[in-house]
């Protein structure tokens, strides 16, 4: 099963040879080191752990988990049923190859603290026959006068920041020399967002 952790560049498009534009993300995707390999008999599952981003500034219990590796900041976990990883493992984007379904994991771009127009969709009040400053309002949120506010309501707050996966999407090139994967189409987060990209041949799990 092919995984590996990267960044967001942008979005471009790349041209097929006959002539056909394909809209893509590039993700810049470093080569990960395998960390940890679980297994049935000790841990319960079978996972492989793995991290990128090389760091200087890690905690003792950080420092001791990658000793004798090289010292990386982000670590992730993946589920699967059988691996022939073992610790030290470099994984790179040759992993990949075009034509490769994949399954894309990131977070969403935040928008911080937003209305119920924004966050809702809410339609807002009359602008006319004397309503004033209430046109982005959400109205009544009380089923009586002075009556508790009922849980669930949709109300304004924090918005975005999301764990956000798009399924089923394809790779559509792979530069080993710059360790970059182009996917079909738009991808989770903003620019320099973590990115998580695995094949559609197993279940993942992402970990902060």
């Amino acid at each position: 099963m092919a995984f590996i952790i990267g960044r967001k560049i942008e979005m471009t498009q790349l041209f097929k040879d006959d002539g056909t534009v394909v809209p893509v993300t590039l993700v810049k995707a470093e080569p990960n080191v395998v960390t940890q390999v679980r297994t049935e008999e000790k841990d319960g599952y079978t996972a492989v752990q793995f991290g990128t981003e090389s760091s200087k500034k890690l905690n003792k219990p950080e420092s001791g988990h990658v000793k004798d590796l090289e010292p990386v900041r982000t670590l992730r976990e993946i589920r699967v049923d059988s691996t022939e990883h073992t610790r030290g493992d470099k994984i790179d984007v040759n992993v990949f190859e075009p034509g490769t379904k994949v399954d894309v994991v990131g977070y969403s771009k935040g928008r911080g603290f937003t209305g119920v127009m924004k966050r809702h969709n809410f339609k807002g009040g009359q602008a006319t026959h004397g309503n004033k400053d209430q046109q982005r309002m959400p109205g009544s949120v009380a089923s009586r006068p002075q009556g508790k506010v009922i849980k669930g309501q949709r109300m304004a707050g924090r918005m975005g920041t999301d764990r956000v996966t798009v399924k089923n999407l394809e790779v559509v090139s792979v530069d080993i020399q710059k360790n970059t994967i182009a996917i079909k189409g738009a991808i989770p987060g903003a620019r320099g967002g973590l990115i998580m990209i695995t094949a559609r041949d197993g279940k993942t799990i992402w970990q902060q």
